[in-house]
């Protein structure tokens, strides 16, 4: 086989593998941004379950400690009733006085439980109002998780036969192609939203980038001795010949 035909082996190939992959981009257009809006929910939603668990705990943690001061409250109370009927049967001063300091010792502590208490159910107000804001806003990132997936897998449904045939379509036409110039097609690919890495000559000028491609370069990319990039955007560029061998076959 000739350099020429070679060559233009290699330039068909190129351009069969853009049209292959450029339909898969097409489908990944129509995905838009789902899979990633999903995945994002995925991770938000994940972060407030645990924020809701941690607020839910430290409610409990919260209720269980002012049931537990109450009750020493309560315990207070009823020494002082001890301590109060104690004293119809004291039988000095000393053992009276005694009885006295117990008794406001006692009152003292239920001062400072119901304190403490006031405190308590203050912060646990706010960890309720917390937790509530946290649920709230957890169920309609759910809500809104769910619809996405809803569309996400209606358009999966839709377009997975055909984005499996293509992506097998595309590693075959990947197996006919060097190395050297799939790694300067893929990283050209991945440089570009749109995806093009091989483009034709459209009125003079880059399918890709539309910068004028020189009267000279368009003869040397009609000739197929070499494989011609854009000076300004890298992308391959190849004649009619290539891209619309059909059209041209009849000119």
């Amino acid at each position: 086989m000739s350099v020429e035909a070679s060559i233009t082996e290699k330039l068909q190939k190129m351009w069969d593998l853009q049209q292959v992959d450029s339909q898969l981009d097409e489908i990944q257009i129509l995905k838009g941004e789902l899979p990633m809006e999903v995945a994002d929910l995925e991770d938000e939603i994940a972060g407030l379950e645990t924020r809701c668990k941690k607020l839910r705990a430290g409610v409990k943690d919260a209720e269980m400690e002012i049931t537990k001061m109450q009750s020493s409250a309560k315990d207070a109370e009823n020494n002082i009733k001890r301590y109060q009927k104690q004293l119809d049967e004291v039988k000095n001063n000393r053992e009276y006085e005694a009885l006295q300091k117990e008794i406001e010792l006692a009152k003292l502590d239920i001062q400072l439980s119901e304190k403490k208490v006031r405190d308590a159910k203050t912060k646990l107000d706010a960890q309720k109002d917390s937790l509530t804001i946290a649920e709230s806003k957890l169920e309609a990132k759910q809500k809104d998780l769910d619809a996405k997936k809803v569309e996400l897998q209606g358009i999966i449904e839709k377009t997975e036969a055909e984005e499996n045939r293509l992506r097998t379509q595309s590693g075959k036409a990947r197996e006919g192609i060097e190395q050297r110039l799939l790694n300067a097609y893929d990283k050209t690919r991945s440089t570009y939203r749109n995806g093009l890495a091989v483009v034709t000559v459209e009125r003079r000028s880059c399918g890709g980038c539309f910068n004028n491609v020189p009267p000279q370069v368009q003869l040397e990319i009609g000739l197929h001795k070499k494989i011609i990039a854009c000076e300004h955007c890298g992308r391959i560029l190849v004649d009619h010949s290539i891209a619309f061998p059909e059209t041209t076959a009849h000119v």
